[in-house]
Formats: C-alpha cells, structure tokens, sequence
C-alpha cells in the first residue's frame, strides 16, 4: 500500500485514531510498528488489543512490524488499556501499543503507544516523528527479527488491582455494573471472585459488533439502562465503563448519574485522609471543589493540561498520588501514573462500606457547594475563532484569564472553560459557580448563546 491509500488524518494529539480502513488499516498499523522500533530499540514490547472486529488484524500486524524492526513482542491478547500500561511498568518492558478506538463508533480503530514505564507518546513526545516515518517508509535493514510470545497476564493484573483496597472491611453490596459489551467483562468477573457483592450485570459479554449501542457512558442514552436497571434493582450504586474500561462512570442509589467531577473530589479526600500532605492533579475544566478538599485535607493540588499525556505528565512531574480529569480519566501514583477504569470504583465501594454512607450523600454537599454544568459539546465550525470572540465579549470583567488549555474565565463567583476537541470540531464548555445554581443556569445559557451566535457565517 503506497502513501496514497493512508491518510495523516488518523493521528491525533494522543494517539491514533480512526475509521478503517482509510484513515487506519493493517499497512500502517505495520509501518507504526517498524517505526516505533526503529525510533526507540525496544526489547520488549507489549502488545493488547481490544473486542472490536478489526482488532486482532490491526495487532498482527503492529506485531509483525516491530519483529520486522528486531523488537520481541509481548502478546497479552483481548485486554483494556490500563492492562498493556500494567505491562508495560510490572514486567519492565521497553513499551507498548493499544489497539483500541475507546468510545468510537463501531467501524473506528486505533493506536495508543507507550514507552518505558507507560510514558504515553503523544503528538509532543514522538508520534509526529512516528507518523513522519511511517509515512516515508524508510525503515533501517538488517536487524536480526524479533519474536512473539503470548502471556496471559490477568492473575498479576488482578493481584494488583486488589492492592488497592482492603477487601475485608468491604460490606455486601449491591452493584449494577454495565461494560456495553466492551472489554470490561472478563476482568471483571475475576475481581468478582475476590469481592463479596451482590451484582446484577448488563452487556458484560464482549462483542465487538456493540449490539446494545457504542460503549460510550458519557451519552445519555448510554447510561440510561444502568440508570433504570439501580432503580428496579434497588441497588447501591451502578457503574458503567467505556470500550476499554480505561475510564469508569458512576450512578448513585437514587439512579441519578454523579459528574465526574464529584468522583474527582471523592477521590481525593479518600487519598488525602490515607497519605495527609500529598499532591492532587486536576484539569482546568472545573476544580473549585477539588481545591476545596484538597485545602480541607491540607494537602497541594496542582492543575495540569487536560489529555492523558498532559496528565500524567504533570503527575509524574510533581510526584502527585492521584490526579483525574471529570471525563472520568482516574491516574494513580502506583500505577506508575497511568489511568485505570478499575481502581476507581473499588475504591468508592470501600467507602460506602466503611462510612455507611450512600453515594448520594457522599457528593450531595459538594454538588450543592460548587454546582457545575457538565461537560456540554457544542459545534463549532471554526474553534479557534469562536474561543478568540468569546475571550474578547467576557474577559474584560474576568478576574483572571488563563490560556493553560482552551480558555478559562475566572469571574469569582462564577468561571468557565472551553477547549477544544482533539479530534471533533467541537468546543467543550464547562462551568461552575459557587453555591449558585440559579447563576449556573443563566450564566450556561448566556454563554452558550453567544458562542452559537459567535458561530454562525
């Protein structure tokens, strides 16, 4: 296949992605992998792909490319993402690559690729030089093939996992749980086996056709059977994850679904309370109440760039224990500062044991203090232009302005945000205020007003 038959438009600021086979196939799959191992010399690289039908040709040949380029590959076959990072930092691997589109529609794939230690390689950190060569084709010759061994890594994963809780302080919960026939299931029903909860489950079988709709808890019509299944089963809470489980989403007892950015600040009081002092990384998009906790458990939280590279950038920067992103994006210190869609919940499950408290109760007060919009995608045919009138209109009465990601407006009883989508042409918007949520709700309005007005022709 010759440059003419791939396209750029696949690779984006974190990773690869797109729809098969024209913006990714098997021939550039190959070539990312040749370059990725004549780039780095690895050793040994770990490879994982996820349940979608074009997964384990696109693997293949990632596999077949870094042989070609003299890397001996780890095969640890249909797994999630936190899995290959797992891999990645626990056997000391020179790196890996994800085969995964996530959320993506069906016909999507993709490539997530990590250095040592799970260092992601990003648009800043590599990728360009990846895509440059891959593109050119000019790999080096004469390396002696790598080779391919399978390992099945599931029992270290799941030892590792459980290491992060006390199982025997856990109560018997009722939890509905909602892998949308993502990748989720299998590791699932492992932790299962150590857990003494009550579940009830829906999609938890793997398919790859995604027959009950894309494994995307951040739409509503996604969560909406979790929601109904929490309240006919009267369980404790519900949780529901994306594709490859690397992100995970809660509903509380009530079948309300609780914004990431409540689980954000739930997170952190629970880490702050084990380890006093340490440091919490959030995004700009809302973070007045993490602030507030983190000060409360007089600890230091530090904001980082939204995207997982910027995150685990910053984390690993300023040794933080925990940082989260409200698209449910959860990074852990132990974890060798990557994101894990399976450590969040068991955590929040040991705090409802060990308080007796609901979830609901759990956030009600902080959702009271800190009202916020969710995030809100809004089209945008031209970004840059719109976030450059909407900075003009408001910014002369912010307190303060920041440009760290997007544009954030800081007005003091009441901010913003809005970034730009890395792969839609879309605006993210979010916003929060202090205790107001009449001001919420006139001040989203306005906003959203004028960037539709700010969009048109």
């Amino acid at each position: 296949m010759n440059e003419l038959q791939m396209s750029h438009s696949g690779f984006k600021a974190y990773d690869i992605r797109g729809v098969m086979p024209t913006e990714i196939n098997e021939e550039l799959a190959y070539r990312v992998g040749r370059a990725y191992a004549a780039l780095y010399h690895p050793e040994t690289v770990a490879v994982g792909r996820d349940i979608r039908l074009s997964s384990e040709p696109l693997a293949a040949a990632a596999m077949r490319g870094l042989c070609d380029g003299g890397a001996d590959v780890m095969d640890i076959g249909l797994c999630g993402t936190e899995m290959m990072y797992f891999s990645v930092f626990h056997y000391g691997l020179s790196g890996g690559i994800m085969i995964t589109a996530s959320h993506n529609p069906k016909d999507n794939n993709g490539m997530k690729l990590v250095r040592e230690e799970g260092i992601p390689i990003s648009a800043d950190t590599g990728l360009k030089e990846i895509e440059k060569m891959a593109f050119a084709g000019d790999f080096p010759e004469g390396q002696q093939k790598g080779t391919v061994a399978q390992r099945d890594v599931m029992d270290d994963y799941i030892r590792h996992i459980l290491s992060y809780v006390d199982v025997s302080r856990m109560k018997p919960l009722h939890l509905v749980v909602d892998a949308g026939n993502g990748c989720a299931g299998p590791v699932f029903r492992k932790l299962a086996e150590h857990l003494p909860f009550q579940f009830t489950e829906l999609y938890m079988e793997p398919d790859g056709t995604f027959p009950n709709g894309v494994p995307n808890p951040m739409l509503e019509e996604c969560r909406r059977p979790l929601i109904e299944a929490v309240k006919r089963t009267g369980a404790d809470m519900g949780i529901a994850w994306d594709g490859d489980f690397d992100r995970c989403f809660f509903v509380d007892e009530t079948g309300n679904f609780v914004e990431g950015y409540y689980m954000v600040g739930l997170l952190a009081s629970y880490f702050l309370h084990l380890h006093p002092g340490e440091t919490i990384v959030h995004d700009p998009r809302c973070f007045w109440n993490t602030e507030a906790i983190v000060a409360e458990h007089h600890g230091k939280a530090v904001e980082s760039k939204g995207g997982h590279a910027f995150m685990k950038e910053t984390l690993r920067r300023v040794h933080g224990i925990y940082g989260a992103e409200m698209s449910a994006h959860h990074f852990f210190r132990d974890f060798s500062y990557c994101d894990s869609g399976m450590i969040p919940w068991l955590i929040v499950a040991q705090i409802l044991s060990e308080t007796g408290k609901s979830l609901s109760e759990l956030v009600r007060e902080r959702e009271a203090a800190f009202p916020c919009s969710g995030e809100i995608n809004l089209p945008a045919g031209d970004v840059q232009a719109v976030l450059a009138a909407v900075e003009q209109a408001y910014g002369a009465e912010a307190q303060s302005v920041s440009h760290l990601d997007g544009v954030s407006l800081d007005f003091g009883s009441w901010r913003f945000n809005l970034r730009p989508s890395n792969t839609e042409p879309l605006i993210r918007f979010n916003m929060e205020t202090r205790g107001d949520r009449a001001l919420l709700e006139n001040k989203k309005a306005e906003v959203i007003r004028f960037i539709e007005q700010a969009n048109r022709p």
